[in-house]
């Protein structure tokens, strides 16, 4: 039995401008378990950016992407089968400026890659979003990581959040590639459980959110024990746990 979490700050814009949200970053195996339970734990976890991985990429994708958001409360902000399994969904708080899905160059015999990215404003707040899965082998996975913060740093943005299955625990090579241009949220303030899998009996932290310099980390891990996401739903839903963030971003500076 999970013990009960305190709760992370609640979304929010402050008086300055400055907007306190929430972040869920989840691989959801292609909706392939139990689906009402997906939506529940997000749900319960009230996030205003969802970055997902393995979301459905095949037949009517973008329908089963807009249940699930729609389920959970929220809207399909890009991603899915353009961006190869990342997506992102948003709630009505956030003001989108444009979405870019990028597929990642393919290595013959190898599943293909992207992300899925977005620039929003939330609040005063002007933020990129970028949601990844990276490759299951070394070499791949550590290109791809350069690919990614080549990305964020294209997105012409002075903060951003990206997060998603790194298919690498902390200390590997791809992960510290990451952590020398972003900050790894769990380790700026850990909230919640570490370990990301598997979701029955979880071992390892594979999962995790990043942010640029000058984002508050108000807190990041798994909401096990969270009030309102149910042990059963986390076990169900799908073979990873979702990692959750609460952040303060500045608000934008005035062009």
């Amino acid at each position: 039995m999970a013990t009960s979490l305190q709760p992370l700050p609640n979304s929010r814009t402050e008086p300055d401008g400055s907007a306190v949200i929430r972040v869920l970053s989840y691989n959801i195996r292609s909706m392939r378990d139990d689906t009402d339970a997906l939506a529940r734990v997000i749900a319960a976890c009230a996030p205003d950016l969802v970055l997902l991985q393995e979301a459905p990429r095949f037949f009517r994708w973008r329908k089963k992407l807009t249940r699930l958001a729609a389920a959970s409360g929220l809207v399909l902000l890009s991603g899915g089968g353009t961006a190869a399994g990342p997506a992102l969904l948003c709630s009505l708080r956030a003001t989108v400026e444009r979405t870019e899905d990028v597929l990642l160059p393919l290595t013959p015999g190898r599943h293909r890659r992207g992300l899925a990215t977005a620039v929003v404003r939330i609040g005063g707040a002007r933020l990129g979003v970028l949601s990844c899965h990276l490759s299951l082998e070394a070499g791949e996975r550590y290109e791809q990581a350069g690919l990614l913060l080549d990305r964020l740093a294209g997105l012409g943005v002075t903060h951003a959040v990206a997060g998603g299955d790194l298919n690498e625990r902390p200390g590997g090579r791809t992960f510290r590639r990451l952590g020398d241009g972003l900050r790894d949220c769990w380790t700026a303030e850990p909230w919640g459980s570490e370990y990301t899998f598997s979701a029955t009996g979880p071992d390892r932290r594979i999962d995790a959110v990043f942010v640029t310099e000058g984002i508050e980390v108000l807190g990041c891990g798994v909401p096990l024990g969270l009030p309102g996401v149910a042990e059963d739903d986390l076990r169900a839903a799908t073979d990873h746990l979702p990692v959750l963030t609460a952040l303060r971003v500045p608000a934008a500076s005035a062009s």
